[in-house]
């Protein structure tokens, strides 16, 4: 609430956060407790911070990015990464981690229960129909020919060597 109000006077945008450009002692990081933050501890202590020790921590970073690349050191570089492209704020994870495991285990489960429920359905049915044996499958077959069914490029034509409506094994 108090850095909303603090972004409403007078703010700057720094790579999407909004800080305030108008705060005192913005070169020192203070948490609640009056000491100083220390740059290399930003990712560790970035939850726990107020909204205000957050933008003075923002405008800290600001005015440190505003020196020479080469000159900042590593813990200065991962602080104004972390803040900048950070897992807080809109880029927080929606999904918990264990959740990929969750969803492949569930899905085992209902591949493994529908498997099971197809297999116990198909014992209780009865005998195939007679229509898959594979003698009436090839009397089809003399029908098609004796009807000339498909005489261009099926069954009833020259040269025909496919099995036609042959297809049961038994």
């Amino acid at each position: 609430m108090n850095a909303m109000r603090l972004a409403r006077t007078g703010s700057t945008v720094l790579r999407g956060i909004r800080c305030a450009s108008t705060i005192p002692h913005a070169h020192t990081t203070i948490n609640g407790q009056g000491s100083v933050i220390p740059l290399s501890n930003v990712e560790a202590q970035w939850e726990v911070l107020s909204n205000a020790d957050k933008v003075a921590t923002a405008l800290q970073l600001e005015d440190i990015q505003k020196k020479d690349w080469k000159e900042l050191s590593l813990q200065e570089k991962k602080a104004i990464y972390y803040v900048a492209f950070g897992p807080h704020g809109p880029r927080t994870p929606h999904n918990p981690p264990g959740t990929a495991m969750k969803i492949i285990a569930g899905t085992l489960a209902i591949v493994t229960v529908s498997a099971l429920a197809f297999k116990g359905i198909r014992s209780q049915g009865g005998e195939p129909p007679r229509t898959i044996t594979k003698e009436w499958q090839e009397a089809s077959n003399d029908i098609a020919i004796k009807q000339k069914a498909d005489p261009i490029s099926g069954i009833a034509s020259e040269g025909y060597k496919g099995k036609g409506f042959v297809t049961a094994d038994k």
